[in-house]
């Protein structure tokens, strides 16, 4: 068994600006969710915290912005800011998650430093048109096509614990594998009292299976990463995870929510006899 374990941080550049309905999302301005909202961060910043996440051992960086999906404004600025940090940061892979996008768009974003592309399917498509109105399951799975097309690293998870059913969990890790990601975030939903969706109804026991599930479908050549609620389901409980078949986790905070401090995650890989990975290609 491969002992490695890959980090990524995420950088949320433009915050809590969604207009969309989705019933899980803090960002969304239809729920008035008590989060930081700003638009567009200074670059020089991003750069700077680029700098500190590869200086911690993340070996993934996603440069995250809210909203349904790019336009011209924000194809600009990310394509800016991952020349910059490019030009500044050396071995990241550079992940860009902003929404629906078109082919024009992503390969304008790879033509800019851009390696990898983020869009989630979240969960299976019936379940998805109840928990968000304002746009379709389709057009994220379409997106994902596109990020395909245009020979970017496509990464692409979903959340559990949102009140679907066990026939929507399997139908969203078999449209997951459909689409032979490079790398999978697997998502356990945080509550907060703001949204509609008020608790997560999945136990640690189901989210291992899930994991295992994932892992068994994927193969053992990709990155299946536990990113959001980790902290809630297995703090103390790692080992567990990394055994059923996670290789990979987020450092640092997430897009509105705080983790554990990057030191913190090392000591722990290392308590477990793990090891943190220095290349990508290990």
């Amino acid at each position: 068994m491969n002992r490695e374990i890959f980090l990524c941080a995420i950088n949320n550049i433009l915050s809590g600006t969604c207009k969309e309905d989705c019933k899980f999302c803090t960002q969304s301005v239809h729920y008035h969710a008590n989060i930081k909202r700003y638009y567009y961060k200074s670059i020089d910043i991003i750069v700077n915290e680029a700098k500190r996440a590869k200086a911690s051992g993340a070996l993934g960086y996603c440069l995250v912005t809210a909203g349904k999906g790019l336009d011209d404004k924000k194809v600009d600025f990310v394509s800016r800011t991952a020349k910059a940090i490019k030009k500044e940061v050396k071995g990241l892979n550079l992940i860009a998650c902003n929404g629906i996008a078109t082919k024009e768009q992503l390969r304008f974003l790879k033509e800019s430093g851009v390696d990898s592309y983020n869009h989630n399917l979240e969960t299976s498509k019936a379940y998805y048109e109840k928990i968000c109105t304002t746009h379709s399951w389709e057009e994220r799975y379409n997106t994902c096509l596109n990020v395909k097309e245009v020979g970017l690293l496509l990464c692409s998870g979903g959340i559990w614990g949102m009140g679907e059913s066990i026939e929507d969990r399997e139908f969203l890790l078999d449209a997951i594998v459909s689409l032979e990601p490079n790398s999978v975030p697997l998502n356990f939903y945080i509550p907060n009292s703001a949204l509609p969706i008020k608790s997560r109804d999945i136990s640690k026991d189901d989210a291992l299976e899930i994991i295992k599930k994932a892992r068994s479908l994927l193969g053992q050549n990709r990155l299946l990463m536990v990113a959001g609620g980790r902290e809630l389901l297995f703090s103390g409980f790692e080992k567990e995870m990394f055994e059923a078949g996670a290789n990979s986790i987020v450092i640092g905070d997430y897009l509105t929510t705080k983790g554990n401090k990057p030191l913190q995650d090392i000591a722990m890989i290392e308590k477990i006899n793990y090891k943190v990975a220095t290349s990508c290609n290990g």
